[in-house]
């Protein structure tokens, strides 16, 4: 049985979190997950609302415990620019005492979600190490 363990990927849009995340599912048989999934309907077509987003980052918090309940590893690949937006991530993984990985991607790739240039310069601004 797989042990429960949780990698985050950090980075501003198009920078391969996604592919990165896809690539590491593959290899480690983990679970991938993101916020834009919510916004993938049944059609497989992506329709962001930015009335949603909150909703969205619950959601998929709340998959991500799902799955470590489960004993899965569960890669989720998000912005997460600022350290309070990793904090309930963290939280969980050291209070169930659950492994924990941070990677930081930092390529410069097309914005699959056609993410405008002033959103990702302010996000870049925004950017916490």
């Amino acid at each position: 049985m797989t042990k429960a363990k949780l990698t985050l990927i950090r980075g501003l849009p198009g920078s391969g979190k996604s592919t990165l995340a896809q690539k590491l599912a593959r290899q480690e048989q983990a679970v991938h997950i993101e916020t834009d999934m919510f916004f993938v309907d049944a059609n497989g077509e992506y329709h962001f609302d930015p009335q949603r987003l909150s909703e969205a980052h619950q959601w998929c918090l709340a998959r991500t415990i799902e799955f470590l309940q489960n004993q899965q590893h569960v890669i989720v690949s998000n912005t997460f620019v600022r350290h309070w937006e990793l904090a309930p991530y963290r939280r969980y993984a050291q209070k169930n005492r659950i492994p924990l990985n941070v990677l930081v991607c930092n390529g410069n790739y097309a914005s699959v979600h056609q993410v405008s240039v002033q959103t990702i310069e302010k996000m870049r601004k925004n950017w916490q190490d």
